[in-house]
């Protein structure tokens, strides 16, 4: 890898790609990228958090196993996006895993030498700041979601969320339905159960993976209602 290439990588993370260059040209000299194959263990909890990730392409999931042994997805981070910085800035363990779910390349900032950037750089510490602030909000939404809303309006939100991101009312699920209801803290059988309803009800349409919302005023009321 390039030393040009890296800072390529580096412009294209989100908290990075604002910062002046010559910030993201210390930060290419220290980062290190690395590829990882579909379902490869980038970190276990209670690991010493040396350091955090940056997505450059594929996909990572968050996720915390339960006493029984269930998964508990809390999380996937794509493209641009960065992730494990909070036990990193407390030089404590991670208290999750990190797992790829497609083949991915990431970049890893090492702790120390990143200290010493975000030391002389008001800003950056500042959007981070903020950007685990809006990650806290999500997490608290989530939290809220899975102990009050029952499965549908756990699914319509999850529809809304990824149609707001996109121009069209026609998207494609991003991660296979067993990953999606993992993420939604159900099954996969009530997941699919719940898509064939909202379809037979003529407020989504399905051709495959790719879904159309035709009733968004139906799903934000499913959603809100809480069931």
């Amino acid at each position: 890898m390039t030393g040009q290439n890296t800072l390529q990588s580096v412009k294209s993370v989100s908290i990075f790609k604002d910062i002046p260059e010559e910030k993201q040209k210390r930060l290419a000299e220290i980062v290190v990228q690395k590829g990882y194959r579909k379902g490869e263990v980038i970190f276990e909890a209670d690991t010493p958090a040396s350091g955090f990730y940056a997505v450059i392409s594929g996909k990572v999931k968050i996720y915390r196993n339960s006493p029984s042994g269930k998964e508990q997805i809390l999380n996937i981070f794509k493209t641009g996006e960065n992730f494990a910085e909070v036990p990193v800035f407390e030089g404590t363990t991670f208290p999750v895993h990190a797992q790829t779910l497609e083949n991915s390349i990431l970049l890893y900032v090492p702790r120390v030498e990143f200290a010493r950037i975000i030391a002389s750089d008001p800003d950056l510490a500042m959007t981070m700041m903020a950007q685990l602030s809006s990650r806290l909000r999500i997490l608290v939404n989530k939290i809220e979601d899975l102990s009050l809303k029952e499965a549908p309006a756990r699914v319509a939100a999850h529809l809304l969320l990824l149609a707001g991101s996109r121009e069209s009312a026609t998207f494609t699920l991003d991660l296979p339905k067993g990953q999606v209801a993992f993420y939604l803290g159900t099954i996969q059988e009530t997941l699919s159960r719940i898509l064939k309803r909202f379809v037979k009800d003529e407020i989504i349409a399905m051709n495959g993976k790719e879904i159309t919302i035709l009733d968004k005023q139906a799903l934000n009321k499913i959603a809100e209602q809480g069931r």
